[in-house]
């Protein structure tokens, strides 16, 4: 993945990574900056290609965490998934993402996902680094900016929870 750069282009990923950005970042600025649009693994590659790593984010108690400090929904957002925002569940926009504890077979990790339109959908990431969405209605296909905001949430989240 790191030959898709130029010299240039791989210094400026560096100087993100010493200037402390997370993954995250790095993944927003490569399509933002460089019109190189990668999937979470890929960046993860990406920077491991290049021998870079990204600084652990300070960890937040729980109870400072807004979504720790009530069990409502999330004002505005269609709540698919049968239930209200508890903590631990992460909200990105108007993409909500919340991680199983009880992890689906087959998976490294899973949960579901509640997009901008009030669908719903389960997620899963297997052993491989491949993402997976099944929709809770057969068919549906999420817009292109909620499935950006879902992985970037993802991502989000799953830092926060150590993975």
């Amino acid at each position: 993945m790191a030959t898709t750069l130029t010299d240039e282009q791989k210094q400026q990923v560096a100087r993100w990574v010493q200037e402390g950005a997370s993954l995250a970042e790095v993944q927003k600025r490569l399509g933002a900056e460089f019109q190189l649009s990668l999937t979470y693994m890929e960046a993860r590659f990406l920077l491991d290609d290049l021998n870079l790593t990204v600084k652990d984010p300070p960890k937040a108690p729980a109870a400072s965490s807004d979504l720790s400090k009530t069990a409502d929904a999330v004002p505005g957002i269609p709540d698919p998934l049968g239930g209200a925002a508890k903590p631990g569940d992460a909200v990105a926009g108007k993409v909500r993402v919340v991680v199983d504890k009880v992890v689906r077979p087959g998976s490294v990790v899973s949960g579901t996902v509640a997009f901008s339109d009030g669908q719903g959908a389960d997620w899963y990431l297997d052993q491989a680094g491949r993402l997976g969405l099944v929709p809770k209605v057969k068919g549906y296909q999420p817009k292109p900016a909620d499935v950006q905001e879902f992985q970037y949430a993802l991502q989000d989240e799953l830092a926060r929870l150590g993975y």
